[in-house]
């Protein structure tokens, strides 16, 4: 035991705290008799970012190649470069360890001087046998794509060894952000002429169209991410249908095999033609293009294809750019797109967010560039695409002080090391800093940017500290550059006189329902100011946009949410365009905004499905089934977990605005809306589900279970609100050969991970899966056997349990399971001979329990549409106690619907027609409310508001008149639902 002990704590010595370190050591030939010379590698690893991550990339390389291990080994202990790049980058990143496990004869890139930036292109081209004077590949199709991502990786590898390798070892050398970003776009460059040969081998052409590849953000700006969408625009001439087919072509490879390409920052976006002619390009700059593209502009730079061609293009634009800071309202607009950027970020990690968040590095690059464009226009040397440049020449110039300029471009270079750390974890795009709870990510994050322990703090300590420093200097910069000085320099520009700014323009306002006529006043000018395509068409629309919002229970705050959609959506170019051609779209949309808080913050996030209101049908009628092949099938295009399953919460958000739409504008009725958001919320599970359960398959080497998702609650019974939670428990049965224990690991990673996903704060709302009607509740495993569900039920169940069952329903996952779940469970929800006096008496106390406890302080139970009194607790708890009472003699009784339940109920003699009737209605009206409270205040509530605008907007969400007092909607509520508890009374406790 002692010797045992000394072994693990000698490999402790050298930071390898995996219990097979050892193990791995010893079958490397570095442990045990291996000799002193060994030690180096070992100290080495030490001194890697994580030494456990860097000894296994090492032990996956000797796997992979064990007759050439001896080899490597020996050059380890004899060549200190290598040893240095190879082990930071094993130690740094997961992704380059799958490379080198795959292609183990690749560390020898990693052996002497590497290749130089200026070679990139010729070793990509000859990856792919590209030659001519238009260069074009030999290698096509799917080999194409193979080599040239071999190639691709491999030479970032290197970029990374450089980037990495004095932390390993200190005599390397210390390359800057600035060295390595020049790499990263050059490599880039590089790709996408390689890829630029494959297409025109794969299309044909290049005798017959001139094509130009224009790099824009930072690739344009020769400051590149490791992991980054690199943007692009194309200029082609002659035959522009060649040169389309070869742009794409070019996209298709380059993205499969190296990176993302996005041509979204083309004339009209995504909506516009993918290749333009110059003359093409000319004409949408002169006459449509908004402030944001000419600063998009600013980074133009042509890296791929006709050189000639790609100039042509600079010498067309870049007058336009420089100009661009003469548009009326210039800097006001480029202010509110910063503002609209850092709005999209959410509360939760605005603080966290190195890119977007506050502090961030959006805000250095939206200082950086307005700064440029005003004073550029007049000093040449300001014309830089990259942001240290700029800051530099802007400091030299005396635009900015010299220590603001030197402060923010160190701060600037820190957050983009930072970025660059977390990007080599494993390749992915991702700009979030760890929480302050994440110590071994902080602490890895520390050593991989060289950040130690400090003055009695460790090292994570250290750069929490250093952060924070570098973010707030960023935000005091960024407000002192971005507003104050430059507000002054614009002063002097004259702007539109206001429309409306009269008394009369008062009065008239007042007169519509505006309670604050100037706030009004201030949104109009902010949406028609200027002399934009955009303000014109703002212009003719507003007049009839005021008269409708009049019209709404909230005119204020519908046109304050019109302006932050109209905004929002600046970049939308069909946005406007049907809400001047398309007269319903306009007036339904004003009913949404001037009724819902909740509709405008999905209108922003999901903008397509305001083309739907011009079509009724098409807003309210979509089939259960679409909604899951659609959701599916998006999340099956995505390999990397988190974007699939982000790719269902995407459309999750579509599908609940349209059902919102349909729900306000009264094209839908309650329970087609309850049955809509159920059948969403199923398919966002049943998508989430497979996406999991692939991963976790390919990491565990095979399915190790089947897995059936049991909908519990509302969702069981298809009677799911806007805000509600999802209720299910996690059924599981173990793959042929494998033990229980392991298929309930696997099942209980699975399930969890679909927690996490689903509910991890990003854009959109969460989604929380709820799995506390488990057995044993919160205590209890989060999934079970199928055999172990029945011996606790068997053993241990209680009567609410049972109660709680009456909704269960399968949902996602395996249906065969699904359903002999249910066969299992059908004798505990619907008791042979029903229940007894105790347990009749039982159920009894637990409701009335919570309707004393369970009630939130402060609530009404008139107008508590859940927990109040004839609200939707005292239907459901009434239907379910004769469920469980009658049921076992009555088979239509077994259902998980309540209002089939009532119906059935009835037919069987257990309620009155006129009982039953006052149920339903109470039922119906309390979901309605409590759906059109929700929609009203834009977040989850389950009280009905008893006066003010709420109460009216929810009124009219019902269908009630404006002219109509909403005090009469409140008195039929406490009316209905008044009789139904009368009903309750005599049924439930009788």
């Amino acid at each position: 035991m002692a010797d045992s002990a000394r072994s693990i704590s000698s490999a402790a010595r050298f930071g390898l705290t995996d219990p097979r370190a050892e193990q791995d050591l010893r079958a490397a030939g570095l442990w045990g008799d291996a000799g002193p010379q060994r030690e180096v590698i070992l100290s080495a690893l030490s001194r890697s970012p994580d030494p456990d991550l860097a000894l296994r990339g090492l032990d996956r390389v000797r796997e992979a190649d064990e007759d050439n291990w001896l080899e490597l080994r020996a050059e380890l202990e004899s060549d200190r470069r290598l040893r240095a790049r190879l082990i930071a980058v094993l130690g740094s990143s997961t992704a380059f360890a799958d490379y080198l496990a795959a292609h183990p004869d690749q560390w020898r890139r990693l052996d002497g001087g590497g290749t130089a930036v200026e070679d990139y292109t010729s070793a990509l081209y000859a990856a792919v046998e590209a030659t001519g004077d238009t260069p074009t590949a030999a290698v096509r199709g799917h080999d194409a794509v193979r080599v040239l991502k071999s190639a691709y990786r491999g030479l970032l590898m290197e970029v990374a060894a450089d980037d990495l390798g004095y932390l390993v070892d200190s005599t390397l050398p210390h390359p800057d952000y600035d060295h390595v970003a020049r790499q990263l776009s050059g490599l880039a460059e590089a790709a996408l002429r390689a890829a630029l040969a494959v297409a025109w081998a794969e299309t044909g052409g290049q005798g017959t169209a001139r094509l130009a590849v224009i790099a824009m953000g930072k690739c344009g700006g020769g400051e590149l991410n490791y992991v980054s969408d690199v943007d692009v625009v194309f200029v082609g001439e002659d035959d522009t249908a060649v040169a389309t087919r070869a742009a794409s072509a070019m996209m298709r490879v380059a993205t499969e095999a190296c990176f993302e390409v996005d041509a979204g920052l083309r004339p009209e976006g995504r909506n516009g033609a993918l290749v333009r002619t110059l003359d093409g390009h000319s004409a949408y700059y002169k006459r449509w293009a908004k402030t944001w593209e000419f600063q998009a502009l600013l980074k133009a730079r042509p890296v791929a294809g006709d050189a000639e061609l790609g100039q042509a293009y600079l010498d067309v634009v870049t007058p336009m750019v420089w100009t661009a800071a003469d548009r009326e309202n210039f800097v006001p607009e480029v202010q509110a797109m910063r503002r609209r950027v850092e709005d999209h970020v959410p509360a939760e990690l605005v603080h966290r967010e190195l890119k977007l968040g506050r502090g961030g590095l959006r805000d250095v690059e939206f200082a950086v560039q307005l700064l440029q464009l005003v004073h550029g226009r007049t000093d040449e040397l300001l014309r830089l695409g990259s942001t240290v440049d700029a800051l530099a020449a802007l400091g030299a110039g005396g635009f900015v002080g010299r220590t603001d300029a030197a402060e923010l471009a160190d701060s600037y270079r820190f957050l983009r090391t930072l970025e660059h750390r977390l990007q080599l974890q494993r390749l992915r795009r991702t700009h979030l800093f760890p929480a302050d709870s994440e110590t071994d990510e902080l602490r890895w994050l520390a050593r991989a940017s060289g950040i130690g322990p400090e003055r009695g703090r460790n090292a994570a300590q250290v750069l929490l500290a250093d952060f924070r420093r570098h973010t707030n200097r960023i935000r005091r910069l960024h407000e002192k550059l971005f507003y104050r000085p430059l507000l002054d320099a614009v002063a002097r520009v004259p702007t539109e006189q206001l429309r409306l700014t009269t008394n009369e323009a008062h009065a008239r306002l007042a007169a519509l329902g505006y309670s604050s006529p100037q706030g009004a006043l201030q949104h109009i000018k902010a949406l028609t100011e200027g002399v934009s395509r955009r303000a014109a068409i703002q212009t003719a629309i507003l007049p009839v946009l005021l008269d409708l919002l009049g019209s709404t229970p909230d005119p204020d705050g519908g046109l304050l949410a019109y302006r932050k959609v109209s905004e929002a959506l600046s970049s939308t170019p069909w946005y406007l365009r049907v809400l001047r051609d398309e007269g319903a779209v306009a007036e339904r949309l004003a009913t949404l905004l001037g009724t819902s808080k909740l509709v405008p913050d999905l209108v922003v996030r999901a903008p397509e499905v305001l083309r739907l209101l011009a079509e009724p049908k098409e807003l309210a009628l979509r089939s259960s089934t679409e909604v899951a092949e659609a959701l599916r099938a998006a999340v099956k295009r995505h390999g990397y977990l988190g974007n699939a399953v982000a790719a269902a919460r995407s459309l999750r958000r579509h599908e609940l605005l349209r059902i919102a739409c349909a729900d306000l504008l009264g094209f839908t009725d309650v329970l087609s809306v309850c049955s809509a958001l159920s059948s969403v919320w199923s398919a966002v599970l049943q998508a989430s589900l497979d996406a999991v359960d692939r991963a976790e398959a390919a990491a565990a080497g095979g399915h190790l279970a089947t897995i059936s998702v049991i909908a519990m609650g509302r969702l069981g019974g298809s009677e799911l609100g806007y805000g509600s939670d999802a209720d299910v428990m996690f059924v599981c049965e173990p793959a042929p050969g494998v033990e229980d224990s392991d298929a309930l690991k696997y099942a209980g990673r699975v399930a969890q991970t679909v927690r996490k996903l689903l509910g991890s704060p990003t854009q959109d709302p969460p989604l929380q899966v709820d799995v506390d009607l488990r057995p044993e509740g919160r205590q209890g495993p989060i999934v079970r056997t199928l055999e172990s569900y029945r011996a606790y039920y068997a053993q241990w169940g209680e009567i609410w349990e049972a109660q709680a069952l009456l909704r269960a329903h399968p949902v996602a996952g395996d249906p065969d399971l699904g359903a002999r779940f249910i066969q299992m469970i059908d004798p505990i929800r619907y008791p042979a001979g029903g229940l007894d006096p105790a347990q009749v008496r039982e159920i009894r106390r637990i409701k009335a329990r919570v309707d004393t406890e369970r009630l939130p302080r402060g609530a009404d139970p008139a107008t508590h549409t859940k927990l109040g009194r004839g609200g939707l607790a005292d239907v459901e708890w009434t239907v379910q106690l004769l469920q469980l009472r009658h049921a076992h003699t009555d088979p239509a009784l077994r259902t998980t619907s309540t209002m089939d339940g009532l119906t059935a109920a009835t037919a069987s003699g257990l309620l009155t027609p006129d009982d039953a009737g006052a149920l339903r209605e109470a039922w119906l009206l309390a979901t309605q409310v409590r759906n059109a409270a929700t929609l009203v205040r834009g977040k989850q509530t389950d009280q009905l508001p008893t006066h003010g605008r709420e109460l009216a907007a929810v009124a009219a969400a019902m269908g009630t008149p404006l002219t109509e007092d909403p005090g009469k909607f409140l008195d039929d509520y406490r009316r209905t639902t008044r009789h139904a508890r009368a009903v309750v009374e005599h049924v439930f406790y009788d």
